[in-house]
């Protein structure tokens, strides 16, 4: 059985690119701006995840890594108000929700 030393850096940091893998692919493949959206979260997740690491294992300061955490959340939730806006404002003038099907700049 495998098991893992969660006291060693490498651990979060294959998670962390994990993360920004499943969040760049989905990014590059989703047809959809919801799914886009979440794929750009997945991003921010492994941002924060990054920054927490490394203020654990290598920072002299507890609270740095905590205090980029709360700003990329901060980031996260503005850019989901914003981005969820225009995917109203997309649906209700296309009809639909897939990003190859607006073509049309001007309305």
């Amino acid at each position: 059985m495998m098991t893992f030393d969660y006291d060693k850096p490498e651990v979060y940091l294959v998670l962390t690119a994990f993360l920004l893998a499943a969040g760049v692919y989905g990014m590059v493949r989703r047809r959809t701006f919801i799914g886009i959206l979440i794929a750009g979260e997945l991003v921010f997740s492994a941002a924060a995840l990054n920054f927490v690491t490394m203020n654990r294992f290598f920072a002299a300061d507890d609270a740095n890594g905590q205090v980029a955490v709360l700003f990329i959340m901060a980031l996260a939730a503005a850019e989901i108000a914003i981005a969820l806006g225009i995917c109203i404002g997309v649906y209700r003038h296309y009809k639909t929700i897939g990003s190859k099907d607006v073509t049309e700049l001007r309305g």
